[in-house]
């Protein structure tokens, strides 16, 4: 004779406590992600009558250049001596990266060039000039 047995095991996973653990989650990963901003150095941008948006902040590196000859790439100080090894490395991370350059308005024309023949030599040729809206 053969006896059955009166509370049968279940095989399903609970999912009352499951909005309670998603949740959680959410608020863990909103308090604990930065988002990241480059400081760079302060610039006034020059201005333009018309300006084009990047499509993506993705792939881009922001060269910050200041009215007293200081070039900065992702916050850091570099020589431009220094500039065509630094874009040199992030260009074989990224082959897609694009070089934003936000010189200052009052930046010599001389320095620019120096870094735009610096960034050649990188064969970063994605280059993007940084400039902010005129209002006429």
């Amino acid at each position: 004779m053969k006896i059955e047995r009166k509370t049968k095991i279940s095989s399903e996973i609970p999912t009352a406590s499951m909005p309670d653990i998603i949740f959680m989650l959410l608020i863990f990963f909103m308090v604990t992600t930065v988002l990241r901003k480059y400081d760079g150095l302060p610039v006034e941008l020059p201005k333009a009558k018309r300006i084009e948006k990047l499509k993506s902040k993705r792939h881009t590196t922001q060269v910050f250049v200041d009215k007293k000859g200081l070039v900065s790439i992702q916050d850091k100080l570099h020589s431009i001596e220094s500039v065509r090894r630094v874009m040199y490395e992030i260009r074989v991370a990224d082959p897609t990266v694009t070089v934003s350059l936000k010189a200052d308005r009052s930046a010599k024309m001389g320095l620019i060039s120096d870094i735009h023949n610096e960034l050649r030599k990188a064969d970063a040729l994605k280059l993007n000039y940084s400039t902010k809206t005129a209002v006429y």
